[in-house]
């Protein structure tokens, strides 16, 4: 079977050949952690089948925010706590974007553009929560950074999950959103464009000098969608979080230079086929990595955890349960033999390797291409 370790693996020196010292050494980190995955080099487990009288290994993951073998685990457990903090109303999913004249720039300065991102969209929707016109009160939402389309291609928003209304900590109650769709839009677009001039011109200058000035009367598009009650809202938002740009059951296919991924229509959701070169399927991959220590998850209003009192008011309003967790004590992981399905026996573990900083990661794959 295919998979984005293989491809890597196989065409990484030809990948570093063509870009170079172009490349962010956390693209090398991240691609360095999934070839080694549930490798040798990770470090394992061995097993002895009493039944087969095999030996069997089960190798480590590199839990590696980017890897596709190992993104997914910790989607299911996000929910369930989130669940805890559900409120009794409907909730909103509301979406901000930007100029596709400006995501040049922003792929350049990642780690910029995208926390400006966060920060002027959160403010438009906390400041607009709080005008009587719209709700009056504080808001609190939870934000999800996406970067890619279902061909791969690159473009950033930010999905943000919003009970319907707002908490007037002042006389401690609810106040329910007063138009249909949470915020209109169009006011919300606006004062997210604006939020975002400002900031960036605040925070770089030079960057924000260099841009034309027509991009800033381009729409900064925003999009609110209706979601039903909180279990909708999360369940939808999990497909997000710890998600990679692309599953291994997706890759159909890598030969002769070229990759063949199926991805869904959308809108029809019909299943469609897309063939680029090797080096294509690399790039439009490693764009989505995003800078070491980046949160992608973000919490505001009443549920980030700095303003705990407003919360606990939230919580005493709607009656909601204490959140209760159970202190299980670690057992030790079963496993099976493959073939008969009998408990194996634990025999020993395998040493994980020394790990190499990013630079040397770097530094190695670009002797290799100096090499050739």
């Amino acid at each position: 079977m295919m998979d984005i370790a293989t491809i890597f693996r196989h065409y990484l020196i030809d990948y570093a050949k063509r870009y170079g010292n172009r490349i962010p050494s956390f693209h090398l980190k991240a691609v360095n952690a999934i070839i080694k995955c549930r490798t040798r080099e990770m470090g394992g487990e061995v097993y002895y089948c009493k039944s087969c009288r095999q030996y069997h290994y089960a190798y480590h993951s590199c839990k590696n925010r980017h890897c596709p073998k190992c993104g997914n685990n910790k989607s299911h457990e996000w929910v369930e706590n989130q669940k805890q903090k559900m409120l009794p109303v409907d909730y909103f999913m509301v979406t901000f974007t930007i100029p596709q004249e400006l995501r040049f720039m922003c792929r350049s300065h990642q780690r910029l553009f995208y926390s400006i991102m966060f920060k002027a969209a959160s403010d438009a929707l906390k400041t607009l929560l709080g005008d009587p016109e719209y709700a009056g009160g504080k808001a609190g939402f939870i934000g999800v950074l996406h970067t890619w389309t279902r061909q791969l291609m690159y473009h950033p928003h930010i999905h943000f999950i919003v009970p319907g209304g707002a908490f007037d900590v002042v006389r401690n109650q609810w106040k329910r959103a007063r138009h249909e769709f949470l915020i209109p839009v169009f006011a919300l677009s606006k004062r997210y464009r604006r939020n975002f001039e400002q900031e960036l011109k605040k925070r770089d200058f030079q960057i924000y000098q260099s841009l034309p000035t027509d991009i800033w009367r381009m729409k900064f598009i925003s999009n609110s969608t209706l979601m039903g009650k909180g279990d909708n809202a999360f369940g939808y938002l999990a497909r997000y979080l710890h998600r990679v740009a692309i599953s291994n059951s997706n890759i159909i296919d890598c030969k002769d230079g070229n990759v063949t991924f199926r991805y869904r229509e959308s809108g029809s959701n019909k299943i469609k086929y897309q063939t680029v070169t090797v080096l294509e399927f690399m790039r439009r991959f490693l764009q989505h990595i995003l800078p070491v220590g980046f949160q992608k998850i973000r919490y505001y209003g009443f549920l980030n955890a700095s303003v705990k009192s407003d919360w606990e008011k939230v919580k005493a309003y709607f009656k909601l349960k204490e959140l209760v967790i159970l202190d299980q004590p670690e057992s030790e992981h079963v496993y099976y033999c493959p073939k008969c399905k009998t408990k194996m026996l634990h025999l020993t573990s395998i040493l994980r390797k020394p790990r190499p900083p990013p630079l040397h990661i770097f530094e190695k794959y670009l002797c290799l291409v100096s090499s050739r």
